[in-house]
């Protein structure tokens, strides 16, 4: 049986009314994508942190994890800063995501354990190709994030995220099964790890985001998971 952390749910009626949202759409579609839905204080807070993290903190972004762990600038060209509960942006965002995490276990009886993120930092030309977060019967990924943190973001700078949807019929906003969102300010795009791939287009000039994954727990007797 999963162990099912208990938090305190301290969150406005505006971030309930939010997390309602985004409980609705994973029900429904398996993804939700809100415009300006992280909270501006907090955003602000988080661009703050991310414009002054001193370059070396930055590490050049790879794939896989642990041991299986390699940089492969043919699948991905971004740098990423883990983040952690040491300063006072990094304390309330994991403060806020957890409130999000106890709000979808009670709707949606997700058994989302545990919550990792980090900045990442997409200099111009920088990209990620198509991938999954997670893969099918891998059980560790459950729901990806994603929030962005781009004042004035314009069309023109590129560095679109493209999730890729084969469960949907074509419509007006829905192209052959691809989903655009313009990385602008406070976006938030939240989506099942296993079911959809997805990409970051190249951007023309900086881009900043949060990318993080509320998983299970996998630990098995010594072997602690996620690994540190």
């Amino acid at each position: 049986m999963l162990l099912q952390p208990q938090f305190t749910v301290d969150t406005d009626s505006t971030d309930t009314s939010l997390f309602e949202s985004i409980s609705d759409d994973i029900s429904t579609k398996g993804y939700s994508i809100r415009p300006y839905a992280l909270p501006e204080h907090l955003a602000q807070l988080l661009l703050e942190q991310v414009t002054e993290l001193p370059e070396q903190q930055f590490k050049r972004a790879g794939i896989g994890r642990a041991q299986d762990h390699i940089i492969n600038d043919f699948v991905r060209t971004d740098e990423i800063c883990w983040i952690t509960g040491n300063s006072v942006a990094g304390s309330a965002w994991i403060k806020w995501t957890q409130s999000l995490q106890a709000y979808l276990n009670r709707r949606l009886f997700l058994g989302l354990f545990s919550f990792e993120s980090h900045f990442a930092h997409y200099a111009k030309g920088d990209f990620y190709k198509k991938h999954k977060d997670a893969f099918t019967g891998e059980g560790n990924r459950v729901l990806s994030v994603v929030v962005y943190l781009n004042q004035h973001w314009v069309a023109d700078n590129g560095g679109e995220l493209v999730i890729y949807d084969d469960k949907q019929i074509n419509s007006g906003i829905i192209d052959d099964h691809i989903i655009k969102v313009t990385p602008s300010f406070g976006t938030m795009v939240v989506f099942l790890s296993e079911e959809f791939p997805h990409e970051v287009l190249p951007a023309k000039c900086d881009r900043y985001s949060i990318a993080g994954w509320f998983r299970l727990n996998n630990s098995i007797a010594n072997n602690i998971d996620p690994p540190s």
